[in-house]
C-alpha cells in the first residue's frame, strides 16, 4: 500500500490504527443513512468498526464494479489477494477436465472471498464470476498483515470464517458422493433462501438464480435439476417464477433434504 494511503488510513482514524480500540471507545460514531461506506457494516469482518474507520478501510481498499459475466480472477489470471463483496453476488467455480463446471458457492454482499495464504485461504484453482454487477474492494497481502492480523479480533473473525466454510465445502463433498439428487436440491434450495435477503416493502424472500446456476451447484445437469425443481412446484414445495424460486414448504423440503432413497 502506498504513503499516501496509509497517512489517508492514520488521517481517518485520528491519528491511531484505522482498528485502534481507543478510537473506537472516543468516537463511536454511526453511519447515516448516505453515508457511502455503510455497506460495509454488513461485513461480519468489521463488526466493530466505527464510520471513521470504515471510512479508513475504503480508503485504503476503493471497491471496483465488475459486469455481470465478467471473472473477478481465474485460473489464467490468478489475483493473490482479499476480496470483499460490497453488493451484487459471486459465483466462486471449479472446471473439471471434461469441461463441466461446478459451482463452490453463490456468494452474498458482505462475503469475503480470495487467494491469501497468509490467512490460510486458497482459491488458486478456482474461478470467480460475477453473476450480476458486483462492488468489490480488495486488500493486498501487505494490507491484510499489516491492518487485519494484527488486530487479535478480526484475527479470530478470519479465522472463524474460514473454519465455516470448510466445514460447508466438507457438507458439500458429502452430499455429491452419498445423497440423491431431490435431496441435495432440497438442501440446497434451503440453503440459499436461508442466505437470500429480505425482498422490499415486505414482500417474501426468493432465490435469484437460474435453473443452470444451481444445477452447477448441485453438480448435476441443467435438465436433471430443472426435473427435481419441477417435481417440487408440482408438489407445492416451492414456486417458479422467471429467474426467481420461492419456497412454500419448507418443513417439507426440508423432509426431503433428509432423503436417502436414490
Amino acid at each position: 500500500m502506498s504513503d499516501n494511503w496509509e497517512k489517508g488510513l492514520e488521517a481517518a482514524a485520528g491519528g491511531l490504527q484505522p482498528w485502534s480500540p481507543r478510537q473506537r471507545e472516543q468516537d463511536p460514531l454511526t453511519a447515516g443513512p448516505d453515508d457511502p461506506f455503510n455497506c460495509l457494516d454488513e461485513v461480519e469482518l468489521f463488526a466493530d468498526l466505527t464510520a471513521e474507520e470504515v471510512a479508513a478501510m475504503h480508503m485504503m481498499a476503493p471497491g471496483r464494479v465488475f459486469r455481470r459475466g465478467e471473472l473477478v480472477f481465474s485460473q489464467a489470471q490468478p489475483v493473490t489477494a482479499l476480496f470483499i463483496l460490497k453488493s451484487g453476488r459471486i459465483r466462486i467455480f471449479r472446471v473439471a477436465e471434461d469441461g463441466k463446471a461446478l459451482t463452490m458457492a453463490i456468494l452474498e454482499p458482505g462475503a469475503v472471498f480470495g487467494e491469501m495464504l497468509l490467512v490460510g485461504q486458497r482459491m488458486y484453482d478456482n474461478y470467480a464470476e460475477a453473476i450480476e454487477d458486483s462492488d468489490v474492494c480488495q486488500l493486498g497481502v501487505e494490507d491484510v498483515e499489516r491492518y487485519l492480523i494484527s488486530d487479535p479480533r478480526i484475527a479470530i473473525r478470519i479465522s472463524r470464517l474460514l473454519g465455516e466454510q470448510v466445514a460447508r465445502l466438507e457438507e458439500r463433498l458429502t452430499d455429491l458422493a452419498l445423497r440423491p439428487l431431490s435431496a441435495r436440491a432440497a438442501s440446497i434450495l434451503l440453503s440459499l433462501d436461508a442466505a437470500a435477503p429480505s425482498g422490499r416493502f415486505g414482500q417474501g424472500k426468493s432465490i435469484r438464480l437460474t435453473h443452470e446456476q444451481i444445477a452447477g451447484l448441485l453438480g448435476a445437469t441443467r435438465e436433471a435439476t430443472s426435473k427435481a425443481l419441477a417435481d417440487f412446484a408440482a408438489k407445492g414445495f416451492i414456486r417458479q417464477g422467471r429467474g426467481r424460486i420461492t419456497i412454500q414448504n419448507p418443513a417439507a423440503l426440508r423432509a426431503a433434504a433428509g432423503s436417502t432413497v436414490l
